[in-house]
């Protein structure tokens, strides 16, 4: 049985180079994600920390409810009414505590140069008030 090629439709020039944009956005998100679908996700977990494997989780559920979105959005269906929304939002939220926790450990790594400054003077007081008797 030989196949049946159809003849592509004559479409407005705006929607022929929009789909040829989306095409090729595609193709850019394809090669972004080659690396990361070549290697098993306990192999990527494996090297990452509990903060960073959290995260790689969250971006990943955000990608696939985002591309249903589109899925729904492509069918007539408003996305803003589905369960998807939710569920994105619900995402956004956990996002947020993990951010909120990633700062919370850089800003216990930073050093209070003014407390540090406070420390190191209290340390060296001496009664007399000459800071530099204490030094020699």
């Amino acid at each position: 049985m030989a196949a049946h090629v159809e003849e592509e439709p004559d479409l407005p020039e705006e929607v022929t180079e929009s789909l040829e944009t989306f095409h090729e956005a595609l193709g850019k998100v394809e090669d972004v994600f080659k690396p990361v679908l070549e290697t098993s996700v306990d192999d990527l977990k494996e090297k990452m920390n509990p903060l960073e494997s959290a995260k790689l989780d969250l971006v990943v559920a955000y990608a696939i409810n985002s591309m249903f979105w589109m899925y729904l959005t492509t069918q007539g269906v408003n996305p803003r009414e589905h369960p998807v929304k939710s569920e994105l939002d619900r995402i956004k939220k956990y996002m947020g505590k993990v951010k909120e926790a990633t700062e919370k450990k850089e800003a216990s790594l930073r050093i209070d140069k003014g407390a540090a400054k406070r420390f190191v003077k209290s340390a060296l007081w001496n009664p007399s008030g000459n800071l530099e008797s204490n030094l020699s």
